[in-house]
């Protein structure tokens, strides 16, 4: 490959995320699940919060003014306060093509919307977390992806040459953006781990 970097998402690469096991913890009650994955996980404060826009208190009192029953409310509540220990597994096979990348050579790096709490824990869910050559959370920055300027950030901050290196998202317009930026990308929506090992020449 022309790369010398290969750089991760973390959600639904690294590690297999299910917000909705974060309510499931309290509840079996599917229509309060929804409820707390709406109302917390696909909120505008969650955004707010892994742009590093807003606190996490002043978040969990905006979402949990919109529950409409004090059941639901106390979900809510736990669910906020416990999600990271819960939503987030590693995603092992994809630690085997991190130590692979590494044996052969390549520096790795993580590059992932997050919030506060991740950089203080990623090591608790990120596969072969400790090969890592950097690691980059939005929240710290004040940024998001898709937007052109975390890259050019994660790009000063690491001392990379965008040409050298491949992006590996989930979503489509994150890969859009770091191309626009000078960064290849790979989407990995499918998941399917051996076709991207193919396409790594692992």
């Amino acid at each position: 490959m022309k790369y010398k970097n290969i750089v991760f998402d973390m959600g639904n690469v690294l590690v297999k995320y299910d917000s909705d096991a974060a309510a499931r913890q309290f509840t079996d009650d599917k229509k309060i699940i929804r409820e707390v994955g709406l109302i917390v996980f696909k909120s505008i404060e969650w955004e707010m919060l892994d742009g590093g826009l807003i606190t996490e208190e002043k978040a969990l009192k905006k979402m949990l003014s919109r529950f409409e029953t004090e059941e639901a409310r106390e979900i809510g509540r736990k669910s906020f306060e416990t999600w990271d220990k819960v939503c987030m597994t590693p995603n092992e096979e994809m630690g085997e093509v991190v130590q692979q990348l590494k044996d052969k050579g390549y520096n790795v790096y993580i590059l992932s919307n997050a919030s506060v709490r991740l950089p203080k824990m990623y090591k608790e869910v990120v596969p072969k977390a400790d090969l890592f050559d950097g690691v980059f959370y939005s929240a710290p920055e004040k940024l998001l992806k898709p937007q052109k300027e975390i890259y050019n950030r994660f790009y000063e901050k690491f001392n990379l040459d965008p040409s050298t290196c491949l992006f590996i998202d989930d979503l489509e317009d994150n890969i859009n953006a770091s191309k626009e930026t000078g960064m290849d990308g790979y989407c990995f929506a499918d998941g399917d781990v051996n076709r991207l090992k193919e396409f790594l020449g692992l």
